[in-house]
């Protein structure tokens, strides 16, 4: 995998916790800081990741994660008519929640690839690469 890929919170989140995968996702995670590829994420998978960190980790590190996020430079996209239009389109078709959409419908504006954990949300989407 090279050039641009979309990851959803549940990548993320194998970042911070050891699941199943988490080799993988961090060694996505270093690939992107090493500049072999570069990942993107909604902003709300970021804030996602950041309840995660609050959640299990405490509140006292959201703060050092999200300056960790920031010093790796991830693409992150904010909310904007294209982003929402094709999430609500995705949505229609799928049936998942807004939220999941939103990481395919970036896949798409992008035209790059999307990695997920989250098979029954993300597990229908064309070309999907599925961790765990």
């Amino acid at each position: 995998m090279s050039g641009d890929v979309v990851l959803d919170a549940s990548v993320a989140v194998k970042w911070i916790r050891e699941e199943p995968d988490s080799a993988a996702a961090r060694d996505l995670l270093r690939r992107h800081v090493l500049g072999e590829l570069r990942i993107w994420m909604p902003e709300q998978c970021v804030a996602e990741l950041l309840a995660v960190v609050r959640r299990t980790q405490g509140p006292a590190l959201v703060v050092e994660t999200w300056r960790q996020l920031r010093r790796a430079r991830l693409a992150v996209a904010p909310l904007n008519d294209d982003l929402v239009e094709r999430a609500a389109r995705i949505c229609a078709q799928t049936g998942c929640t807004f939220y999941d959409a939103l990481a395919p419908s970036l896949a798409e504006t992008l035209e790059s690839g999307l990695v997920s954990a989250d098979r029954r949300a993300h597990g229908q989407w064309p070309g999907v690469e599925l961790l765990g």
